[in-house]
């Protein structure tokens, strides 16, 4: 999206008495339901569910990605981690507000973990990019953690050291992503309307999101953790959490054995292998 804004952007994050005055309250209306899951944008939610604020480029396409994680109860976009109160897209644009594109991931803790949610935030992006993402320059863009709980403060630091030494084996440098808890980084604004699941509104909108293609690992106590039967929140059937994987069976022979009668034989079928889809 920098090009929109691309001669605004910053490389450096504005000091506070530089930065933009803001607003008293929300200039534009904020939606009360996710258009993708049906469930309350801004709250509230069942009982037991955790926050938490990542950013990691264009939010558009970061929204997606959580929203489709199971276990998500809402998702949102937004801006947090600078000084302006109440700013607006126009105004984070200029890097003078020194908040980040944020997304808020409201998530169900028996279903998904900590951990797996900031897995898939580590893969999702590159986090060693500094102010940019891919061709989105300016601090706006820039890779945030922000945590509600102690717990996923240790699981952000815990999976942000894994991730470093896959990285630094991939030949990557070093992770710049910025952790803090939400009460450091100040309070959350939600967008516009027309940010909110932007690319379900608008399927071929733009998506700037793209990983390393470099694995996450998981923390050694959950691989170590049998599989539980865990209520979800809301009641309901119990969910298993994922322990450790299972064997694989022995690859079975499938090639076929020549019909009797055939004039020619059958040489078997091609088993084609999918290539997993990444937006």
């Amino acid at each position: 999206m920098n090009w929109l804004f691309g001669s605004a952007l910053k490389s450096t994050m504005v000091e506070p008495e530089r930065a933009l005055k803001g607003h008293e309250g929300y200039t534009y209306s904020v939606p009360a339901t996710h258009t993708v899951l049906g469930t309350p944008l801004q709250g509230p939610w069942p009982e037991g569910t955790r926050t938490i604020v990542l950013g990691m480029g264009c939010f558009w396409g970061a929204e997606r990605i959580f929203w489709q994680l199971p276990g998500v109860v809402s998702t949102s976009v937004g801006y947090q981690g600078g000084y302006t109160p109440y700013p607006t897209y126009e105004e984070t644009c200029t890097g003078l507000t020194g908040h980040a594109e944020v997304v808020q991931v409201a998530y169900d803790p028996a279903v998904v973990s900590d951990a797996d949610v900031l897995r898939t935030f580590w893969e999702s992006h590159d986090p060693t990019q500094g102010y940019r993402q891919g061709n989105d320059r300016g601090t706006q863009y820039r890779s945030t953690v922000y945590t509600t709980t102690p717990e996923q403060a240790a699981a952000a630091e815990e999976t942000r050291a894994a991730y470093q030494q896959r990285l630094t084996q991939a030949g990557y440098g070093e992770i710049t992503t910025e952790i803090r808890t939400a009460d450091e980084a100040g309070p959350y604004y939600y967008a516009e309307d027309y940010h909110q699941q932007y690319l379900d509104k608008n399927p071929n909108g733009y998506c700037g999101i793209g990983g390393t293609g470099v694995s996450c690992p998981r923390p050694l106590d959950a691989c170590r953790t049998p599989r539980t039967a865990r209520a979800p929140l809301g009641g309901g059937r119990a969910v298993l959490r994922p322990g450790p994987a299972p064997p694989r069976p022995a690859r079975r022979d499938r090639t076929r054995a020549p019909r009797q009668g055939a004039g020619q034989p059958d040489l078997g079928r091609k088993v084609l292998s999918r290539r997993r889809w990444r937006g």
